[in-house]
């Protein structure tokens, strides 16, 4: 029974799409709907991104931020005001044209993101460099009409949060907007156990709107990239065009500038493609909603329940435990709690309570260790936390051994070809190149690291001066 509980999961080596797929749909994260392209986030994957809503909030708020709420809708004339950022959301905007049976005067679209909102807004609450900064945040939902969806990665209507600022000066800006990726790196790094690369968008690459989008990429089990959090600093466009204006210690009137900076619901997408493997979800002890499940052997022997329940009530103190009850084989419950990938499991039986101990059970090495029930508190939270340094620095490792380096074009298409992964290569800056390097290898820019380094002095496509290091590679 437990063997045919985890044989529905799809080899990852053989088809990685719909290994992720079975994951997400057995271990029971979401559901399918009568909307094409939306998804019913089920309690087990909302508690996942309860986690990291309530760990961001608190990373947030030691920066300053305050959490607010705007209006999930935008009327088409103030959308309109920012005209690189209508046109780089168009394609993907869904508009309400009819309210209660009456055709709107205006239509409105469905926030794809808030930017004109908080300048609206803005523009009535700004008047003195009294009034500045503003570092505000809403947890919310959006709507982007996408082609092609996938639980997770990409949906039509997704969970994220969205900080906006505003501040008196440009520096101020850009030190907010690098701060605030900071943030998600370290966040990713130290709670979800995913490196990253931090860096900036090309200006191809950058959001409508910008002046300079900021990322951290990760990569995925299969090689492909994923962009897991971006920081944008606006300078004042946004605010010329909103007349965002303010009256500095000069008593002159000026333009003030902006940020904004946001992390959706595909991080679970990257906790599933980075650390899960052939038996389901491996989690890291930090993000899991449940660290340790007690799974009691013989249940029905005279004591053994009473002493899981005991054991439960003991560690929940001070870690998320529950208790398998169920009237399930034990074979079947390692393999659902293996499929659900809960950190460590904790057996214990008749002949464990004799012995006056238990056995813990790695989710991410299946390694065993028997515990003294005595000091069963303190060697638990040790091995939590062994297992999220060990899930970050494989994770590593892994993300080192699939990046190459590039100096010429043919070893670029052949590394994409044959290798996925990131691929470093220099380039000169010409949007042309970045261009011809999507079509001839098939692979994009990812970002421009903060950390470069000098591979060659040559663009990797048109062999004139190169300017800057760039990762490259194909993403989700």
């Amino acid at each position: 029974m437990a063997e045919n509980f985890v044989e529905s999961i799809t080899n990852m080596e053989d088809d990685f799409a719909q290994w992720y797929t079975d994951i997400v749909k057995k271990a029971e994260l979401v559901d399918y709907t009568g909307i094409k392209g939306c998804m019913v986030i089920r309690p087990a994957g909302y508690a996942i991104w309860e986690n990291i809503q309530k760990e961001l909030d608190r990373r947030f708020k030691e920066t300053g931020v305050e959490n607010c709420y705007l209006p999930m809708f935008i009327p088409e004339s103030l959308l309109n005001k920012e005209k690189d950022h209508v046109e780089g959301f168009a394609p993907e905007v869904a508009w309400v044209t009819q309210g209660g049976g009456e055709t709107l005067q205006e239509r409105m679209c469905v926030r794809p993101t808030s930017e004109t909102l908080f300048c609206d807004f803005y523009s009535h609450i700004v008047h003195s460099y009294r009034d500045l900064p503003k570092v505000y945040n809403q947890w919310c939902s959006v709507v982007r009409w996408e082609k092609t969806t996938r639980p997770f990665l990409r949906s039509m209507e997704f969970l994220w949060q969205e900080g906006h600022t505003i501040h008196a000066t440009a520096e101020e800006a850009q030190a907010r907007t690098e701060q605030m990726l900071n943030v998600y790196a370290d966040f990713c790094e130290e709670f979800l156990a995913i490196p990253m690369v931090r860096g900036r968008k090309t200006d191809k690459e950058k959001f409508a709107g910008a002046e300079a989008t900021y990322t951290i990429e990760a990569l995925m089990h299969d090689g492909k990239a994923l962009q897991s959090g971006t920081s944008h600093n606006f300078g004042d466009g946004f605010a010329r065009a909103f007349g965002i204006q303010y009256t500095d210690k000069e008593n002159k009137l000026v333009y003030a500038h902006q940020t904004s900076w946001g992390m959706t619901t595909r991080m679970i997408g990257a906790i599933i493609m980075v650390h899960g493997d052939n038996s389901g979800l491996v989690l890291p002890p930090r993000v899991a909603p449940t660290q340790a499940m007690i799974i009691p052997i013989q249940q029905k022997k005279e004591g053994v329940l009473d002493a899981a329940y005991a054991l439960r009530d003991r560690l929940a103190k001070t870690i998320r435990v529950k208790v398998d009850d169920t009237d399930k084989t034990p074979g079947f419950k390692f393999a659902e709690q293996e499929m659900r990938g809960i950190p460590v499991r904790i057996e214990i039986g008749p002949k464990d309570l004799a012995n006056n101990q238990a056995v813990l059970v790695r989710r991410d090495t299946r390694e065993k260790l028997f515990v003294s029930l005595d000091e069963i508190e303190t060697k638990l939270a040790e091995l939590l936390d062994t297992i999220q340094s060990d899930m970050l620095e494989r994770a590593r490792a892994h993300r080192d051994a699939h990046t190459y380096e590039a100096t010429t074009m043919d070893e670029m298409k052949d590394i994409a070809d044959n290798k996925p992964g990131f691929i470093k290569a220099m380039w000169c800056g010409d949007r042309a190149c970045e261009d011809a390097i999507k079509e001839q290898a098939g692979v994009t820019s990812r970002c421009m690291p903060f950390k470069q380094e000098h591979l060659s002095d040559t663009c990797v496509c048109c062999g004139k001066p190169a300017k800057t290091l760039v990762y490259w590679g194909k993403a989700y």
